[in-house]
């Protein structure tokens, strides 16, 4: 089967997210998913382009918050205008994957969506495609809905983990399961148990399903978001709609996909990816993604060290030149007029410090 002739996708990137792990990079105004850690192209504008030669322009919405609807447009020039959706509030995967389902039924029948992530690295592309359209075109003829599965490379204990059970029938070298359930992070002596068993895959947080079934979960596990978010869909394009999605919003619960619907329903596959992904949760997961010199020192500059050895170096301007002298284990970054410096082992205070001093 040539899966690039289905025709019938929409694609939703969730672009929503205000992390504070990359600070000084990220801030409120520009959060990770817009930033270039990995060239010329932002997380997101990465995210798009995996999609080129499977799905127009016209059929990707960008879920994310009411603040950053103009970064997303100005990232994102080939898309539509209307295909950018500012959320008023932040309430989470549940609200936005039933905003989302509810305008692809609206503007596109009953599509089959793939909801994906705009600040996860994936590579190689061609492998993410090939995965992407394989559980397409499964979940185009079943009712069921497809999770992304990565298999894992190490124990992470940053990651949540899905148990597969019953094989499929794969799709060539793709392996499609049925899912048992879902693990939240594991410490590091249950993850190696996992990974060990063979039953575990990562997490990745991507779902593919028809419009007709998330829905109808929807309508099982949370009715109030459905009915709310319904009653505002209908003014999709009007001068209304942006009144009545704050008002549908506002009194909204927050709550992930995963906890509202995924563990609960009747049927849940799948699909087990073979490409490479990380969520780059922060500093460290970046720096296995960074070129590296004989003294184990990651960077992302025009680094000079002496006696210094397994430290990070970012700066926005990679022609910005760095010296290290007799240090270790460092996390050091330049963006504008922030700076950080930290040692690794306390990276994850960072956003403690954002926090209490509003810095973001």
């Amino acid at each position: 089967m040539d899966n690039r002739k289905q025709s019938n996708i929409v694609v939703v990137i969730m672009a929503g997210g205000a992390g504070t792990r990359f600070w000084p990079l990220s801030t409120k105004q520009k959060p990770k998913q817009f930033l270039r850690l990995f060239g010329e192209r932002s997380l997101l504008q990465m995210s798009f382009d995996r999609l080129r030669g499977i799905v127009p322009a016209d059929r990707i919405l960008i879920l994310t918050n009411l603040d950053f609807v103009s970064l997303v447009r100005e990232q994102l020039p080939d898309l539509p205008a209307e295909n950018v959706i500012g959320e008023p509030y932040r309430r989470d995967t549940g609200a936005a994957v039933c905003l989302a389902a509810m305008l692809a039924r609206k503007r596109y029948g009953n599509p089959v969506i793939a909801t994906l992530t705009a600040d996860h690295l994936i590579q190689p592309v061609g492998e993410f495609q090939r995965t992407l359209l394989s559980a397409v075109a499964r979940a185009s003829t079943e009712s069921a809905l497809y999770t992304f599965g990565v298999r894992p490379t190490y124990p992470a204990t940053a990651y949540g983990y899905l148990e597969i059970g019953d094989s499929l029938e794969s799709d060539g070298e793709i392996s499609h399961y049925r899912l048992k359930r879902f693990k939240e992070k594991p410490d590091l002596e249950t993850a190696r148990s996992y990974v060990d068993s063979g039953w575990f895959l990562w997490n990745s947080g991507m779902f593919v399903w028809q419009a007709s079934t998330i829905l109808s979960e929807l309508e099982m596990n949370l009715p109030d978001h459905v009915a709310r978010i319904g009653e505002a869909v209908k003014l999709d394009g009007s001068d209304g709609w942006e009144a009545a999605l704050e008002r549908a919003f506002e009194p909204l619960s927050s709550i992930s996909i995963d906890f509202a619907v995924m563990e609960k329903a009747r049927e849940v596959c799948c699909v087990a990816a073979s490409f490479e992904w990380s969520d780059v949760g922060g500093w460290l997961a970046l720096s296995d993604h960074l070129p590296m010199d004989e003294e184990g020192n990651h960077f992302h500059a025009e680094l000079h060290s002496l006696d210094s050895r397994d430290n990070l170096v970012f700066s926005e301007d990679e022609s910005e030149r760095v010296m290290l002298v007799g240090v270790e284990g460092l996390i050091v970054v330049h963006s504008g007029n922030r700076i950080l410096v930290t040692r690794k082992d306390r990276a994850e205070e960072i956003k403690k410090l954002v926090k209490e001093r509003d810095l973001g």
